[in-house]
């Protein structure tokens, strides 16, 4: 057994399920056991940390299953209404750091926790957020564990519904995705599975741009490709529903090509996760246990722990090439929280390109591409120099 720290550090999962999820408990638990720290489960994300449902990790074989055990946690926000609960269990348990995973909830909990610190001397311990979801809308991050394994999933629907117009003439696939008003999966999933449209919500369309397309692929129906595929985000406009665009299409592409829907609903959250989504899971649990571990031992006092610090409650998040720990406070004006998704997104810059592989006669701008990043090398002094 390894040398025990003395320090509890809880993990908790908040939200639904996203492939991944299972590898970063795992890597966070056996981490944090090989540090020495004593690890507990919360089960059903913060009611259960409000209702006492934790559980110690015991030995190494312990987190299995889906979402390690700790049940299916669709738990929303920390709420207000349990402050005195969970203050009264992080004390009763004899909590010291949390690691709390999941996706936009998980970030909106933190924030009230983080909140609470003022009147709950209790909730003054270290903590950190893994982002985890399919919809990839966690500010503070590029990347959230689970979004590869959704669009991958997406990707191979979107390439089995195409193959099915294989034997038909000229049809046109109108398929729904998930992502509450994030356009994340819509967008790369138009990338990857060559899609004629991707409407979200982040980029507002008319009616106008809807007949624009219906026009294009009636033109495209001319030549030899016979079969066009159009994404809709779930939430891109209340008005223009899935339905909707369905009865645009199927009534002005009359007499030149035919329609079907597919709302791919829960299915896009993949079964197991691909080896980036396991590998992105391990990583993050890896890290951000050695980051608790840090906070914990530089906000002790004689044994006790206070964390009052912006710095002490942070999101690990993917930022271009590096994993990095923003302090969740900073990441609050980044956020549009009514619609649940960060101010601006890298993939946005992404969808020209869709128009341009959809054979839109629009002007392409690359030239960010130039901007390289300079790497400055290390210089070497010869030891007999020294």
């Amino acid at each position: 057994p390894c040398p025990q720290s003395g320090y509890t550090v809880a993990v908790m999962n908040v939200g639904a399920p996203a492939a991944g999820m299972n590898a970063a408990v795992r890597s966070t638990v056996r981490i944090g056991l090989i540090h020495g720290h004593r690890m507990l489960a919360v089960h059903d994300g913060f009611e259960g940390l409000a209702f006492g449902m934790v559980r110690s990790y015991w030995e190494w074989g312990d987190p299995t299953g889906n979402g390690a055990g700790m049940g299916d946690p669709t738990g929303n926000g920390a709420g207000m209404k349990y402050f005195e609960e969970i203050s009264a269990n992080i004390s009763k348990f004899g909590i010291h750091a949390l690691v709390i995973i999941g996706g936009f909830e998980a970030f909106t909990g933190g924030l009230e926790l983080v909140e609470g610190r003022a009147r709950f001397e209790e909730l003054c311990i270290p903590l950190c957020i893994i982002p985890a979801t399919v919809s990839n809308n966690v500010p503070g991050s590029d990347f959230s564990i689970g979004a590869d394994t959704a669009l991958n999933t997406i990707t191979n629907t979107c390439d089995l519904i195409k193959q099915s117009a294989a034997g038909t003439k000229r049809r046109v696939f109108i398929i729904e995705t998930m992502g509450g008003f994030c356009g994340y999966l819509a967008t790369m999933a138009g990338l990857a599975a060559g899609a004629d449209a991707a409407y979200i919500f982040e980029e507002p369309f008319s009616s106008r741009d809807l007949q624009a397309n219906v026009d294009h692929l009636t033109e495209k129906m001319k030549t030899s490709v016979k079969r066009g595929l159009v994404l809709r985000n779930e939430r891109c406009n209340e008005n223009y529903t899935t339905d909707f665009i369905y009865n645009l299409y199927s009534e002005e592409g009359k007499g030149v090509f035919d329609c079907r829907k597919n709302v791919l609903g829960h299915m896009q959250q993949g079964g197991s996760p691909t080896p980036f989504d396991r590998n992105f899971g391990t990583k993050m649990g890896a890290k951000a246990v050695a980051w608790i571990t840090a906070k914990i031992k530089e906000c002790s006092r004689h044994g006790r722990i206070f964390a009052n610090t912006a710095d002490s409650a942070c999101l690990l998040g993917m930022r271009k090439r590096s994993l990095t720990f923003q302090p969740i406070a900073e990441l609050r004006q980044q956020t549009d929280f009514e619609h649940r998704i960060p101010r601006e997104q890298w993939w946005l810059k992404l969808r020209p390109i869709l128009k341009v592989l959809a054979k839109y006669k629009i002007e392409l701008d690359t030239s960010e591409t130039a901007h390289l990043e300079h790497l400055t090398r290390k210089v070497l002094v010869p030891e007999a120099t020294l």
